[in-house]
């Protein structure tokens, strides 16, 4: 655990990284000894929470006339909406969940439950998602802009479900990281605002350049097959790419961000020779 802070100056200042990567390791440590019940109950928010971001991505990028460049901009910092919930509202997200690894490296958690907090989270994110897709396919938000904003739905969601393997693997390793980067970096902020700025720039830059974020293809998939149909959106394509980029991020995750992270300041650590 992180020693208390007693001065102005280390109240205030963000964390170093070295201290950064002590508390990953303590939270993941954490993390992995969550009840079923709360772990569950969270990670169904989390999903929500991805969901509504990537709603929002939707219905701010229809008929944009900001250009390609611009409107991606745009796009990405309304999605940065999700992971904001999920970090200063309180959920768990499988993708950010990924940097558990390091206390997994350290020796802290073992194997079992590192795969357990997964999964239970990677359960639960798609119960909010799915959950979301209902509720916003009820309220019928495709019809905003005389229906734009269903010929957007369908027409991302299309896309994501045609990417060849290799493609949609790249694309989820980078979104992973920068995902994770953006959870390390809010463990160096110490207020809301620190950790709204560190989510921002990340996972702006991720939803900009195109990567795949497996969580939020939970939401962009479905939805687009509800509203076009599964001649548009086939199944078996849609489920290659979820299970595609779920590998990717997992890959991003742990050994492009925690690893690293912890070859530099953690290893060896627990044995006192680092």
């Amino acid at each position: 655990m992180l020693r208390p802070v007693t001065t102005a100056t280390e109240t205030t200042d963000a964390r170093p990284p070295r201290a950064i990567a002590e508390q990953v390791e303590s939270v993941g440590l954490a993390k992995a000894r969550l009840p079923t019940l709360t772990l569950l109950t969270l990670a169904v928010l989390a999903g929500a929470f991805i969901s509504m971001g990537a709603l929002f991505f939707l219905v701010v990028t229809t008929q944009s006339g900001l250009g390609f460049g611009l409107t991606r901009l745009v796009g990405g910092m309304v999605f940065s909406l999700g992971l904001v919930l999920v970090v200063v509202a309180g959920a768990e997200l499988f993708t950010g969940n990924n940097l558990i690894a390091m206390a997994w490296a350290s020796g802290l958690v073992g194997s079992g439950p590192v795969l357990r907090n997964w999964l239970l989270a990677y359960v639960g994110n798609v119960a909010g998602c799915l959950g979301t897709v209902l509720l916003v396919a009820w309220a019928d938000t495709a019809a905003l802009g005389d229906g734009a904003v269903g010929r957007t739905a369908v027409a991302v969601a299309s896309a994501k479900a045609a990417l060849p393997t290799l493609e949609a693997f790249a694309r989820g390793v980078l979104c992973n990281a920068l995902v994770c980067l953006a959870v390390w970096l809010t463990l160096g902020g110490r207020s809301v605002t620190d950790k709204i700025l560190a989510i921002l720039f990340p996972i702006t830059a991720f939803v900009a350049m195109g990567f795949e974020h497996s969580i939020a293809n939970w939401f962009f998939l479905p939805y687009g097959a509800w509203l076009g149909g599964s001649t548009t959106v086939p199944l078996g394509t849609a489920l290659h790419n979820l299970a595609v980029v779920t590998v990717g991020n997992i890959v991003g995750g742990t050994l492009l961000v925690a690893g690293v992270y912890w070859l530099a300041y953690r290893r060896g650590l627990r044995e006192g020779t680092g």
